[in-house]
């Protein structure tokens, strides 16, 4: 956690090309790794409170992702977040976490995900904020990290929420910066898969695995059934 803490300002040539076509960019990123504005960035979201389903299909859908060639963008927090950062991590490779606190390790929300934090600076990944080190956490600053989180993807997953979870309100972002947006289905019994069932019936593509955001998005896929 030494790297330094770089800044980039919205006139800068590095700011991120898709972040700053949103209608309220942040005017300066704090960033602590290697950041690459040009690279295909994907988020994968959800609730804090996920089942053990939940994390396996986060787990194994942003590995998958990673390995098709996109840096996995998300939030961090105790749940999804985490686990779409591990299955990232599990391949070695590049993942993001835009937090909604510093970036500094005093600052760092929650306080469980620092040994994440180090991993993602290990394996070349990055942590980005629009707030200054030694800046804690705020009700209002979570919601406005995923503006972020959004802002930068070319598509948002989310794996499962509830009608409280912030997952939804990075899918809101979404739909207002036109991104692709993409939910897993679940239990009809389970309060997590509410928020999941109802983006689908409002027409957001029901995924299973990688290759229907794949096919989505008209990239490369893997061919996982013989027969449909």
């Amino acid at each position: 956690m030494e790297e330094k803490i770089k800044t980039i300002k919205l006139e800068d040539k590095e700011y991120p090309l898709l972040l700053k076509k949103i209608p309220n960019p942040p005017k300066i990123l704090y960033i602590k790794g290697e950041f690459l504005k040009n690279e295909k960035y994907f988020a994968v979201v959800g609730t804090r409170h996920c089942s053990d389903y939940g994390k396996k299909i986060a787990l194994s859908i942003a590995k998958d992702l990673s390995k098709a060639g996109f840096i996995i963008v998300s939030g961090m927090a105790i749940g999804i977040d985490t686990f779409a950062h591990k299955g990232v991590l599990e391949e070695k490779r590049r993942t993001i976490a835009v937090l909604g606190t510093g970036i500094d390790e005093k600052s760092i929300y929650p306080r469980e995900n620092i040994a994440i934090a180090k991993k993602i600076l290990e394996n070349k990944g990055c942590l980005i904020s629009e707030y200054p080190p030694g800046t804690k956490g705020t009700r209002s600053s979570f919601p406005q990290r995923n503006r972020i989180i959004a802002g930068l993807s070319l598509g948002v997953l989310i794996v499962e929420a509830n009608f409280g979870s912030g997952a939804l309100i990075t899918a809101k972002w979404a739909e207002k910066y036109r991104r692709k947006i993409f939910a897993v289905p679940g239990s009809i019994n389970s309060p997590n898969s509410k928020g999941c069932h109802f983006l689908i019936k409002q027409g957001v593509k029901l995924v299973e695995n990688s290759d229907d955001i794949l096919k989505k998005l008209s990239l490369p896929f893997r061919k996982i059934y013989s027969k449909r």
